[in-house]
């Protein structure tokens, strides 16, 4: 099982850490202190299981289980020194709520109840976009692409390592991922994992601000109240 530990105190996470080392069949692919870099490496990272605080600044654990948009991978279990949170954290399906300080036996309970989960729930299988880089056929995972801007009759895929043209509409790709894409004109779609949060202009426009990149997409007056929604139940 490949676990993260996602936890704003650095004792906390040094804690974990140790007590993971003493629980069989983990491997921990990463230790992190912020929400949003969290939720930016999980296509990279891979993990099974969140070990996740709540109480954190910026981007909560709450927040950052409801961007997850119930994947199946990754699993969560809360980590925190507060019993306030456990029935939203259920609510989220959530596979555990541990107190802080979290004890071993515990901690070997929920990690045994998350592989039980993930036994009974295959990988899902990665997505791929299928364009052209310098003539040559290539294929990009969904989870790297940082947006999709139209131009003219391709669409740019921009990416983690550079840029790719595809011949499919953004229409297209907004029917065939619904639930990974959300448009913020007529010529961008984004994930929404991406959205970190607009700002507005003195000429009234509205920007989108992405994780990744220091590009700034319009949003549109029309997508606008889907896009606030999103970043309001994140």
């Amino acid at each position: 099982m490949r676990a993260l530990i996602v936890d704003d105190e650095p004792l906390a996470r040094a804690r974990m850490a140790a007590l993971l080392g003493e629980c069989a069949e983990v491997e921990i692919v990463g230790s992190i202190d912020d929400g949003e870099v969290a939720l930016a490496s999980l296509s990279e990272l891979q993990p099974d299981v969140l070990l996740l605080d709540i109480n954190m600044p910026g981007l909560d654990g709450v927040a950052l289980t409801q961007r997850l948009g119930g994947r199946a991978r990754p699993l969560v279990i809360f980590c925190t020194a507060y019993e306030a949170h456990a029935l939203k954290a259920f609510e989220l399906g959530a596979t555990d709520y541990l107190l802080k300080p979290v004890r071993l036996e515990r901690l070997r309970e929920a990690l045994q109840r998350a592989q039980g989960r993930l036994d009974d729930s295959p990988r899902e299988p990665v997505a791929y976009l299928h364009g052209r880089l310098r003539g040559e056929q290539v294929r990009i995972a969904l989870d790297e692409v940082l947006c999709l801007l139209a131009d003219e009759k391709y669409v740019v895929v921009q990416h983690r390592g550079g840029e790719l043209l595809i011949e499919d509409s953004l229409r297209q790709l907004e029917e065939a991922y619904p639930d990974q894409l959300i448009r913020l004109h007529r010529n961008c779609l984004v994930p929404p994992p991406r959205l970190l949060g607009i700002k507005t202009l003195t000429d009234g426009r509205v920007l989108a601000r992405l994780d990744g990149t220091d590009s700034n997409p319009e949003i549109s007056r029309r997508n606008l109240p889907a896009v606030r929604k999103l970043l309001r139940l994140s």
